[in-house]
């Protein structure tokens, strides 16, 4: 069997200085075995998400020089931003891709974790597959309180870091590293500037759901003093409401498993809820790069005759019905796994 491909998709809180992030990609560009596929930058969000693949010993290389020049670069005492995050270096994940396992990627994280954690001298959390201990399977809650809340955090003994200082260090925060299946980042625009508007429908779609509340706004609390909640229609997805602009509220989502939350599934669960507010949906947007089947099996759902339907035009419906060719020109060639690396990953 030939040696597997690695994806490896790493979020820096820089985007904005354009200067900054063509260092961190060059950092990557230089390492024999790699291919950087998509650079994916956002002012609002101050964040890019860079993805690249190649065989494991090129990845790990590639993502410890891009932590390192990240590291570098990058002051959190001066960065603000939409998106959530809690260092310089937000997020490390490696996804196998083909010929390669989770328990590959698990290795390959706890190398980053140990090379950066020692080397640069900040914390490093391990989650998702990779982590210790089940509180930090979920990278919310690695990342609740933010960078701001991480001088206090780091201190409490349930959040001493896996690997590196239990210490503060205000110019990059902490990392996070870990193993995980592909997540694809979706995101469906409403014709309203109003984000509450965008938080009930996320409320309802996303597995953790929603809280309960009593008649005066009040959390109910269960038997052991936890707050109740009512749970969402889909599992493996994350949501919440963000703004695109300022005319524009967003239902921002994170797909944990497309197999089993498929993205047409959620397009016209969104449609059904925006109705009940008197709203549209009026673009999907695809943040980062997607799975070939992911498209496949929306397509499969948008195409009027999907079993004579050649690979290319279920692609071309689902592009279509998830309206990822509203907000810009949607280049397959770039933005499908698969087809941007030009190997064969199926």
């Amino acid at each position: 069997m030939n040696e597997g491909l690695i994806e490896c998709v790493p979020n820096f809180s820089e985007g904005k200085n354009l200067e900054t992030i063509e260092q961190i990609c060059n950092s990557i560009k230089k390492i024999k075995g790699v291919t950087l596929l998509d650079v994916d930058s956002s002012e609002d969000f101050n964040r890019t998400v860079i993805t690249f693949v190649g065989k494991p010993k090129s990845v790990l290389e590639a993502a410890i020089n891009c932590a390192k020049k990240g590291i570098e670069l990058i002051d959190m005492t001066k960065h603000s931003g939409e998106h959530a995050r809690m260092g310089a270096v937000d997020v490390v994940p490696f996804i196998p891709i083909n010929n390669s396992s989770m328990e590959e990627c698990v290795s390959i994280a706890e190398e980053f974790a140990k090379e950066i954690g020692k080397e640069m001298q900040i914390p490093i959390y391990l989650y998702a597959n990779a982590a210790r201990t089940s509180e930090r399977r979920l990278l919310p809650n690695i990342r609740k309180g933010e960078y701001e809340g991480l001088n206090q955090k780091i201190t409490q003994k349930e959040w001493i870091p896996d690997e590196g200082p239990q210490k503060f260090v205000p110019k990059s925060g902490a990392t996070a590293t870990g193993a995980r299946s592909v997540l694809i980042a979706y995101n469906i625009n409403l014709n309203t500037n109003d984000k509450t508007e965008a938080n009930k429908i996320a409320g309802t779609i996303r597995t953790s759901g929603v809280l309960i509340k009593d008649e005066q706004g009040n959390k109910i609390l269960d038997e052991f003093g936890k707050p109740k909640r009512k749970n969402g229609k889909f599992t493996d997805l994350q949501a919440a409401g963000w703004m695109y602009d300022k005319n524009t509220a967003q239902v921002s989502m994170n797909l944990l498993d497309y197999n089993k939350t498929g993205m047409h599934l959620i397009m016209e669960e969104i449609k059904k809820e925006a109705a009940k507010q008197d709203l549209l949906v009026t673009a999907g947007e695809l943040v980062g790069l997607i799975p070939l089947n992911a498209l496949i099996d929306s397509g499969k759902y948008y195409h009027s005759n999907p079993d004579s339907a050649s690979i290319e035009e279920l692609v071309d419906s689902a592009v279509e019905g998830l309206m990822l060719n509203k907000l810009d020109l949607f280049n397959k060639n770039k933005r499908i796994i698969e087809w941007a690396a030009n190997k064969e990953m199926i």
